[in-house]
């Protein structure tokens, strides 16, 4: 197996959070030093100037970024593509689901939807906007969702702490849907 190649696939499944030494070691099931030489030869083939990536050790991770010299193309790149690329309304109710309920399983955001969410919900996970963030103890283990960092820079939330406050969306005791709701029960107990 050229685990070379299974080194830069791990690199770049992590994406930003980056995987440490131990981490890479454990999942490769080689010595540390065998993993620094094979990171060192990956760097090294990703020094040629017709490469676009490089690896960086940062925060105590080794991480794929993009070169710093081309940045301005990747920075009009990404203004484009923003701009061609709205969210629609089913996945901003999953992205308001998720970031009032996080960490949630897909079933229980079906749930409160009430139809399926497994297209749109790859689609966040694919724009980073929403991440698994660990698995549920509930049967089956399903995965859980949460928002990402970049969710709160889409939003320009500094923290989930500036999401609006979620009583100013819900149904007050004047609402004329839940007075229909309570008053069939009445009824129906007579």
């Amino acid at each position: 197996m050229n685990m070379l190649g299974v080194l830069e696939g791990i690199l770049f499944v992590v994406g930003d959070e980056g995987a440490t030494l131990e981490e890479i070691s454990r999942i490769l099931e080689i010595p540390k030093d065998d993993v620094k030489e094979l990171l060192l030869q990956l760097k090294d083939s990703y020094e040629n100037e017709n490469r676009g990536l490089r690896i960086r050790f940062l925060g105590n991770a080794f991480k794929l970024t993009t070169k710093e010299e081309h940045k301005s193309y990747y920075q009009k790149f990404l203004v484009d593509h923003t701009d061609r690329h709205s969210l629609s309304t089913a996945a901003l109710e999953i992205l308001a689901i998720i970031a009032y309920n996080e960490p949630i399983t897909r079933v229980e955001i079906d749930e409160m939807r009430g139809i399926g969410s497994s297209f749109a919900l790859r689609k966040l996970v694919a724009k980073g906007l929403v991440k698994e963030s660990g698995k549920s103890d509930l049967p089956g283990r399903p995965n859980l969702y949460k928002t990402t960092k970049e969710f709160l820079d889409y939003f320009g939330l500094a923290s989930r702490d500036d999401l609006p406050d979620i009583s100013n969306f819900l149904p007050t005791d004047e609402d004329p849907e839940k007075d229909l709701f309570t008053s069939i029960y009445k009824e129906n107990e007579k």
